[in-house]
């Protein structure tokens, strides 16, 4: 039985982002680096009977019935371990498959279970034999997590670790062709703390034009560029950037004009359009502006041709023409 203190849901321990991998000096000693899967964050808790819970602290028990078997399995009581659930589909990680799953019926999951399966990437161990041990340093919980995992079998997995900071860039470099977004750095000394950014992540990125036809705010001072790419013969949303820094808002100001004809986007939008993980409670007013080329900076992270995270702003485009952007 596990203590009160110990009931899900539980916070998670979050990561902030950075630019480049954090030495140990940066992290204040030893640092264990990790993959960053693309995947739902996942809190296995074996209390009697098997839950999973989201990151935010959603119930997600029923969408993974081939995990909650395993765990049942393979897992013994008062044991909470903090992973990912991910699903490979032709060698890479497939973000549309696990979306799938979310509020789905019983009967509709043991479905896509079957012909999809989902696997688990254990990365923490918050407590074992009903006992919380959140507050061992990192480096610790690891080695107990190596030991519960020794007769594991998948779906449940061991997420790789390492020390080595040589090793831990040559992931950062290989590692995406198989979906992985980037590597996670944790102090080796560290507790685990929920709710607190101690880890750090830095994600792939990559440059590439898309077309700015809308913003947030007005069109001589735009808060966020709205941007989209073709398909189908026309322009489609496919995010946002991030807040505009002042000297951009100023530039970008000069060079946005109002529509010069028919404009493909409507004026006000359902939240969740401009991008996955929105922050909109409800309709969003675009300032719609005649196509202007920008080039932007977005992490490889994409859900059904759109970004799943907002986009930055790297600078205007006025020189390529609009009918030169592929999607």
């Amino acid at each position: 039985m596990l203590p009160a203190e110990l009931r899900p849901p539980l916070q998670v321990a979050l990561a902030r982002p950075a630019a480049t991998l954090p030495m140990a000096r940066d992290l204040g000693g030893d640092v264990l680096y990790e993959p960053k899967w693309d995947g739902v964050r996942l809190i296995v808790v074996v209390d009697d009977e098997v839950s999973l819970w989201s990151r935010q602290g959603k119930n997600l028990t029923r969408a993974f019935p081939e995990l909650v078997a395993a765990a049942t399995e393979q897992l013994p009581d008062g044991v909470i371990v903090d992973g990912e659930a991910v699903i490979w589909s032709e060698s890479r990680l497939d973000f549309d498959a696990l979306l799938r799953r979310i509020n789905v019926g019983r009967s509709r999951a043991e479905m896509l279970a079957r012909a999809q399966p989902a696997a688990f990437a254990a990365f923490d161990l918050l407590a074992v034999d009903g006992r919380d041990i959140r507050g061992l340093q990192l480096r610790d919980r690891r080695v107990l997590l190596e030991e519960l995992a020794r007769i594991w079998a998948p779906p449940l997995n061991l997420s790789p670790v390492t020390q080595d900071q040589a090793e831990a860039a040559e992931w950062f470099q290989t590692l995406t062709a198989a979906g992985i977004e980037g590597v996670i750095a944790k102090g080796a000394a560290d507790p685990y703390v929920g709710g607190h950014r101690a880890w750090v992540k830095v994600k792939h990125r990559e440059t590439r034009d898309v077309i700015c036809a809308a913003v947030t705010g007005s069109r001589d001072r735009p808060s966020e560029l709205v941007v989209g790419l073709p398909a189908d013969g026309g322009l489609r949303i496919v995010g946002r950037t991030t807040p505009l820094r002042a000297r951009d808002a100023r530039m970008l100001g000069e060079l946005l004009e109002p529509p010069a004809s028919d404009h493909p986007w409507p004026e006000v939008v359902k939240p969740g359009v401009l991008d996955r993980f929105n922050r909109d409670r409800g309709p969003v007013t675009l300032t719609l502006v005649d196509p202007l080329v920008v080039e932007i900076s977005a992490d490889v992270a994409m859900l059904g041709g759109s970004f799943r995270h907002a986009v930055r702003f790297v600078r205007a485009r006025p020189d390529v023409p609009v009918d030169e952007v592929v999607p």
